[in-house]
């Protein structure tokens, strides 16, 4: 095969990093989703893989970064871009320098604003496609890449888009290899700077810590007509339940604020 040729089989795929967060302990890590994401372009033929992250570089998000570089990979690239900056511009110049032909990125970050919206908005910048929920990369062929796009309860739907394109991963995508230490310290980080513009929007948002939720009262969930019937039918479960007949509205109120208590609906 002559070297053109050659060159024109390949496929060029940037897959988008995010510094991740673990839900119990709040230590930053890799995020699961664009991990998916990199296992996903790992599996394809022929790719020529592409890490891409735009964001501050320091400890913390350095040593997330290397989760991913444990997967197998050499090098990634640090768009170093400062916090409250839109990374939006510096991310399509480098995609359109790159010549990226397919870029794969999670639905939404584990932290910071975690929108879902970079995605959309970087594909409105480069006026390309952009398919949402994906499961899988079955091929790519003539330019064209055949997906699998996951569905709720467990559906999936095979759809053709015509590259370049952006996708984001799904949960139902396969799960991410373990991280290794030893090519996750030996892996490169090669830093890169870009033309800041400032978020003028974000600047004006005032963020604090979020409320733990209140607790919601259980409910049923049937897929026919009969299994409705029988949770309606069915007796209560316990017998910490109480009928409350000829009592003021007072008690009342009184009974029905107590239960709310009881469960954590109300503190």
């Amino acid at each position: 095969m002559r070297p053109e040729a050659q060159r024109e089989s390949v496929l060029d795929v940037a897959v988008l990093l995010s510094v991740g967060r673990h839900p119990v302990t709040g230590r930053a890590r890799r995020a699961d989703q664009d991990a998916r994401g990199v296992e996903l372009a790992l599996a394809l033929d022929r790719a020529h893989l592409t890490l891409l992250h735009a964001g501050p570089r320091d400890e913390e998000s350095e040593g997330a970064l290397r989760g991913y570089l444990g997967m197998g990979i050499p090098a990634l690239t640090l768009i170093e871009q400062p916090p409250g900056a839109d990374v939006i511009p510096a991310l399509a110049a480098r995609l359109n320098e790159a010549g990226a032909q397919l870029v794969i990125a999670g639905e939404r970050a584990e932290q910071g604003e975690g929108s879902g919206m970079l995605p959309y908005l970087l594909a409105e910048r480069l006026g390309w496609p952009l398919v949402g929920g994906l499961a899988a990369v079955e091929k790519v062929e003539n330019g064209v890449a055949t997906l699998l796009q996951a569905l709720p309860r467990g559906q999936r739907r095979r759809l053709q888009v015509r590259l370049p394109a952006i996708v984001t991963v799904d949960a139902a995508a396969a799960a991410a290899r373990q991280s290794a230490f030893g090519p996750a310290r030996r892996g490169e980080i090669e830093a890169e700077s870009a033309v800041v513009e400032w978020d003028e929007v974000q600047a004006e948002w005032s963020v604090a810590p979020a409320r733990k939720r209140p607790k919601r009262l259980k409910i049923v969930k049937a897929a026919s007509a009969r299994d409705r019937f029988k949770a309606a039918a069915a007796k209560a479960e316990g017998g910490s339940g109480q009928v409350l007949n000829d009592v003021t509205p007072e008690q009342g109120a009184e009974a029905i604020f107590k239960l709310l208590k009881d469960e954590g609906v109300l503190r």
